[in-house]
């Protein structure tokens, strides 16, 4: 080839091939796009929610910061920030954002013309027992070069193909959201479960004391001949009743430690002290903003994750629309060829080579035709699921809102309960030591204050529980660069 190409049509070919590059340039940039555009499909939701009003809901707008800073508890507040910064899934969610983010990267790359650099040597030798052997000498073949190519994206299948990875980027950022949604309200369910068995436990203790007290009375009063030995026996039954619930509460407390411990990235048992130590149980706000049923598109994650593999999906059409287009892509060479070391760098061992080329399936059985409609079904299908993840959301806050205002309900009558079984108590006693009332009378309201404070310590835990499932529901927080382990990428880098 070198020896064909001189000097002049190096510089011909040399304009030339600018000219081809600088049409296909104009032509990308006059190109459209083919496929469908994606749109935000519209769903009817109500205006209210149907309980706001109670319980202190208010359809105002959600405040979209920390809400464990809303419950008024320093000490859940820093394990659920503790959790969001060394959790395992929460880093694991930051490592898939990362490859969501080069996979985009490498799409990308695609719109950008490709370089090669190429070297090789070789050496020839014919066989002499061949009629080419006689008239081949040995040859020594030194080339160099760099080859280039560019597909002239006319009908955008390289730019959708962005797009699609751009939309699985978003989703990958909208599900490390919900990972992070996710773990603040395991890890603040977990404190509140540890703080209620310790609170339980508690409870449990102070009530084996007054059954021990009981006992002790019983005793008393049979030594003194008042009282029949049955006495005796019922309140020993109790107590050791009462004692039994002791180590199950212990193991409920320490199974919540070793929860919250892991969710925090540690091994169970080593949960820090400042978290182990006792502390009251969280009281809500009296007043929780939830905004309306709409604010849940912008607030949930998962919805906005189904809505990205949806408009995803809808890139993915013009992909596959785009392949049934001739694809043009413009190639070139520039190199160096000699059968020696020494000309190598000589004049005439330029190599130089360009053109556009097409390539146009004419028949392919419907292939790309049936990948097309592929495409659209699958576009269809996550278009109905982002719109049942709409639907669902909208049941979770609803359900979530109902069980919180329920159990506010519940915790505010067990109070009331609470105190009518201790003044039971403490009348059947009064009763019994003077000879109006038989045994029975104490162990029953013993055994009613027992149950009824129990369960008013587990309501009053439940309270928060479902206020943190309803801060869920709503969307939780946004898990930002604060919360991202070091070396991690930080939600804003896109």
């Amino acid at each position: 080839m070198s020896a064909l190409l001189g000097s002049s049509s190096s510089a011909g070919g040399s304009r030339l091939a600018r000219r081809f590059w600088l049409a296909a340039l104009a032509a990308a940039a006059a190109a459209c796009a083919v496929g469908p555009d994606h749109e935000v499909p519209q769903l009817p939701l109500p205006a209210h929610w149907q309980v706001v009003g109670q319980g202190g809901l208010a359809a105002e707008p959600r405040d979209p910061g920390a809400w464990w800073q809303a419950l008024g508890e320093a000490r859940l507040a820093q394990a659920v920030e503790l959790a969001l910064r060394q959790n395992l899934d929460v880093r694991e969610a930051y490592a898939r954002l990362r490859a969501a983010a080069a996979m985009r990267g490498a799409a990308a790359a695609d719109a950008w013309p490709q370089l090669d650099a190429r070297g090789s040597y070789e050496h020839r030798q014919e066989s002499e027992n061949t009629p080419f052997g006689q008239f081949i000498p040995r040859t020594d073949i030194h080339a160099a070069g760099l080859d280039a190519s560019w597909e002239v994206d006319l009908w955008g299948r390289v730019r959708r193909g962005v797009e699609a990875a751009g939309r699985e980027l978003e989703v990958s950022e909208a599900e490390l959201q919900a990972v992070g949604v996710s773990v603040a309200a395991a890890a603040a369910r977990a404190y509140v479960d540890l703080r209620a068995a310790e609170r339980r436990l508690q409870i449990a203790s102070d009530n084996l004391e007054l059954q021990q007290q009981t006992l002790a009375l019983a005793r008393a009063r049979l030594d003194a001949g008042l009282v029949v030995a049955r006495d005796v026996a019922q309140a020993a039954a109790s107590v050791e009743t009462q004692r039994a619930r002791l180590p199950v509460l212990g193991a409920a407390r320490t199974a919540a430690a070793n929860r919250l411990a892991v969710l925090l990235g540690l091994p169970p048992g080593e949960l820090p002290a400042e978290l182990l130590a006792a502390q009251p149980l969280a009281v809500p706000p009296a007043r929780v903003a939830v905004g309306t049923p709409a604010d849940l598109l912008r607030a949930r994650p998962d919805v906005r994750a189904a809505e990205r593999r949806f408009a995803a999906a809808v890139a993915r059409i013009g992909v596959a629309t785009a392949d049934q287009y001739p694809r043009f892509v413009l190639s070139g060479t520039l190199g160096l060829a000699s059968n020696g070391a020494a000309d190598f760098f000589q004049d005439g061992s330029d190599v130089v080579g360009f053109g556009p080329s097409v390539r146009w399936s004419l028949f392919d059985g419907g292939r790309l035709r049936q990948r097309v409609a592929a495409r659209t079904a699958e576009a269809e299908a996550l278009q109905l699921a982002w719109e049942r993840t709409v639907l669902v959301a909208v049941e979770e806050a609803e359900g979530a809102m109902a069980r919180f205002t329920a159990e506010q309900e519940r915790q505010r009558a067990l109070a009331v309960a609470g105190q009518e079984a201790r003044r039971a108590v403490r009348l059947s006693r009064a009763q019994y030591e003077e000879g109006l009332s038989d045994f029975q009378a104490v162990i029953d309201s013993q055994r009613l204050v027992a149950t009824v404070e129990d369960d008013l310590a587990t309501s009053e835990a439940a309270v928060v529980q479902h206020l943190v499932d309803l801060y869920t529901a709503l969307g939780g927080a946004p898990l930002g660069p604060r919360a991202a382990p070091a070396g991690d990428l930080a939600a804003g880098a896109r």
